[in-house]
């Protein structure tokens, strides 16, 4: 008798396991179904959809074997138990397939080890972005864990042991035949997404305990580190030295790939840059370091190796210095600017680690720019491109030359919003209708209408930043660098080369004569060969020790490569690597032709030595990263580290956070202030502000805390840097009125008062806190008229009227 409970209670549990295979195979179905409605399509519908439900029947019957220990324990313990845990944790494998499908239906890429590399925040700011999210949006979540339901409930009722059983046996044979026979189904995008998402992080992970184990004691050399004296100048023959220091524009451009300019495929939509290439140095086989943004600024300002999830996301950051340390150590003024918020990918980080003099980002713009409208889901990145170059534009006249400016723009990203979109809507119909000669079908440039209109908006805004600035004076002295930060992720990848394909140009009026390259370089050639072009030829402070991770541009006109270029697709993912002509990924080697096309190849002695080398740079970089080997501290004169803290300080921190989010370590800090307790305070915001230095609130709670105590010199420049980083923070304004308050310096609250005033800033506190200073001065009358423009506003504030009473 307990033997065939037995049976049928393991019956049920094949049932189950049908059930989320089913399930598993409506949703490949459904996410065909989006594709090819979207425009996107198959090369093969019917092959890719027999290789989805292959590789999904195979993923449901390893969740099925890996959770049976558990069902069958419940059989010893309370069956109806065992029963509804696995159908709960069968459909949150559903929800979470589900969900890992609309993932990639938005980005074409399969979710990885790259979940472990981004906080919370990151990923609702990413998620926020591509999806509108509303109840339609989560009707699916239900109607598929649903659906199992329904095909469960379908099995006991309509089959019986015999018939599942056999069809068990069938089935695992048919589809274990076919996993032999048809090696190609086990290609990314034909994988079940859970199971991809569940083997790139146990491959992570397996990695990330081999670089542990990797004997790290034995050695405590900088082996990166090189005289100057050996970095070439190969930039010097092209142009035209003049006597003053140059000024250097990095455009940086969100998703700016290869394909999209020139010749290439995706051609006809960046008029400008393609007629810019035409002046410029054009290297059209250049590659970024990093398959996202995450990347960029290491790689191009630092030739900086990459760490465990990429070089800004450790903390604290090993010492290096960057062409933003080593400019403004020879008098450049150092600006970034960028539309969205600079804490995100930890950019502020490293700039400020860099010393950096200004950061301008979102929280830097003004009622008089525009920022990109909210989507239904309420969110936005921040300003579009045209108002980030018209911030950059009104902001280089304040600044001292000669200047570094470095500008990043967000627009080449979902969900591709931006002003007048319909003006470029009808562009791109305009240019379809036209005889232009495009690289693709004009079904696949109206599949992703959107982003082709936003690249003809960030290329029109990239022309009037640069037409704008040739009208300055410093224009016939400034050195333009454009490139992308990676290639366009939504719009299908031809190969897995073309992620990390981006051009770089480099115009100036000062060029002899526009060059183009065939050669292969990256972002990692960039600041080492720009260094030592200005140092070859300009009044510069000599660098005297170098810690590139590549030696400098090649300027061969000819298709060759001398670099080794490991990439980082995503952050955790090392598996990209460029070695002579070849590009290997993912354990596959394929040839590279001077078109930068790829073709697999079986060469196995070079796919092992492509591997073993990869493998040995994997070993340089933990190495390098974890050990802090990159440039030694005592010659680093250039940068800031963040705070550090002794063993007390960070055991108190600890054991005050365990279990806290920043926002809830906020709360605490603010407490340990309230109770008197300022240190502790002070040493709380501080811990956030090494992980989120525009984290306002802190840095505004730490200059209160201090002028509390009576030290309004170190307050006041806590307060000021608060003033310079979020200049329409309306509590930064009321806490320096009550520090010049305090400390009788009543001038400065007037012109503190101004200035918020000038930035529009409306809160009736800083009028009232103005009109209090001008009181203590005897200035009656300024005071009374104060007072009067904010009564009319407030006609029955108390405070305010006795206020007014008492200026009689």
């Amino acid at each position: 008798m307990k033997l065939k409970n037995f049976g049928n209670y393991g019956y049920k549990y094949i049932y189950l396991s049908f059930s989320l295979i089913v399930s598993f195979w409506a949703i490949s179905l459904f996410a065909l179904f989006m594709a090819a409605s979207s425009g996107i399509g198959q090369t093969n519908l019917a092959s890719s959809f027999g290789y989805k439900l292959l590789n999904d029947f195979w993923a449901g019957t390893g969740i099925a074997l890996l959770f049976f220990p558990l069902y069958l324990l419940f059989f010893f313990i309370k069956k109806p138990i065992g029963n509804i845990l696995i159908k709960v944790l069968f459909c949150v494998f559903i929800i979470g397939q589900f969900a890992l499908v609309k993932y990639h239906l938005t980005t074409l890429v399969n979710l990885g080890a790259d979940l472990l590399g981004y906080s919370f925040d990151d990923m609702f700011t990413t998620v926020s972005a591509s999806e509108s999210l509303s109840l339609l949006y989560f009707l699916p979540f239900v109607i598929f864990p649903l659906l199992f339901f329904g095909v469960n409930y379908g099995f006991n009722k309509f089959t019986n042991e015999r018939q599942i059983f056999a069809s068990a046996i069938i089935l695992v044979l048919v589809f274990g035949s076919a996993k032999i026979i048809f090696s190609e189904s086990s290609e990314t995008d034909h994988q079940n997404k859970m199971y991809y998402l569940g083997a790139d992080i146990y491959r992570f992970q397996q990695e990330k305990n081999l670089m542990n184990a990797y004997n790290l004691s034995g050695r405590n050399d900088y082996p990166l580190l090189k005289p100057f004296q050996n970095s070439k100048d190969v930039l010097s023959p092209f142009f035209n030295i003049q006597e003053e220091k140059p000024n250097i524009v990095f455009i940086i451009v969100e998703g700016l790939g290869g394909e999209f300019v020139g010749k290439n495929d995706y051609r006809g939509f960046t008029p400008y840059i393609d007629s810019l290439i035409q002046k410029s140095l054009y290297w059209e086989n250049f590659v970024s370091n990093s398959g996202r943004t995450f990347g960029v600024l290491s790689s191009l300002l630092g030739s900086l190796p990459y760490g465990e999830k990429g070089f800004l996301e450790q903390n604290p950051l090993p010492s290096h210095f960057s062409l933003i340390s080593v400019l403004k150590a020879n008098d450049y003024t150092t600006s970034f600017y960028g539309g969205d918020n600079s804490s995100f990918d930890r950019k502020i980080n490293f700039l400020e680690y860099n010393e950096i003099d200004h950061i301008i980002d979102e929280n830097s713009f003004g009622p008089e720019y525009v920022k990109t409208q909210t989507n239904a889901g309420g969110f936005s990145w921040g300003y579009p491109d045209e108002e980030v170059f018209k911030k950059t534009l009104a902001e280089m006249d304040d600044k001292k030359m000669p200047r570094l400016d470095i500008v990043m723009t967000l627009t080449n990203h979902e969900p591709f919003d931006f002003p007048s979109k319909s003006v470029y809507l009808t562009k791109v119909d305009s240019i379809l209708k036209s005889k232009q000669i495009l690289g693709v079908k004009k079904v696949e440039i109206l599949a992703y209408k959107d982003i082709f209109a936003s690249l003809l908006y960030t290329d029109k805004s990239i022309e009037n930043f640069m037409k704008a600035y040739a009208k300055r004076p410093e224009f016939e002295n400034t050195i333009f660098i454009i490139t992308g930060d990676h290639r366009l992720i939504p719009i299908a990848q031809k190969d897995k080369l073309c992620r990390f394909h981006v051009p770089l140009l480099i115009y100036s009026p000062m060029l002899k004569k526009p060059e183009k390259f065939k050669s292969i370089s990256s972002h990692w050639d960039v600041t080492p060969s720009l260094l030592a072009f200005l140092m070859n030829n300009y009044k510069f402070n000599k660098l005297k020790e170098t810690s590139w991770m590549s030696q400098g541009l090649d300027t061969a006109k000819q298709f060759r490569n001398i670099h080794q270029i490991p990439m980082m697709r995503y952050k955790g993912g090392i598996n990209d690597f460029i070695f002579r002509d070849y590009f290997y990924a993912d354990g596959e080697l394929f040839k590279i032709n001077e078109n930068f096309g790829t073709i697999k190849v079986n060469e196995p002695e070079l796919l092992k030595m492509a591997a073993d080398s990869l493998l040995e740079f994997k070993k340089l970089n933990a190495y390098l990263t974890k050990k802090n080997r990159i440039f030694p501290d005592s010659l680093n004169i250039y940068t800031q580290p963040a705070v550090q803290f002794t063993e007390e300080q960070m055991a108190t921190i600890k054991d005050v956070t365990k279990g806290l989010t920043y926002d809830q370590t906020f709360l605490v800090a603010r407490e340990f202030a309230f109770k008197k307790d300022y240190k502790n305070a002070r040493l709380l915001c501080d811990y956030i502000l090494n992980e989120f230095p525009n984290y306002t609130d802190a840095r505004t709670l730490k200059g209160r805390t201090l002028a509390w105590e009576g030290n309004f010199k170190n307050a006041e420049e806590q307060l000021l840097n608060v003033l310079k980083r979020t200049p329409y923070y309306d509590d930064n304004y009321l806490a320096l009125l009550d520090l010049y308050w305090w400390s009788k310096r009543d001038e400065k609250a007037i012109g503190i008062a101004e200035k918020a005033k000038e930035h529009e800033i409306k809160n009736p506190e800083i009028g009232f806190k103005l009109a209090q200073a001008y009181q203590r001065m005897d200035n009656l009358n300024d005071a009374s008229k104060v007072m009067d423009s904010i009564l009319k506003q407030y006609p029955t504030n108390e405070t305010y009227i006795n206020f007014k009473k008492s200026l009689k």
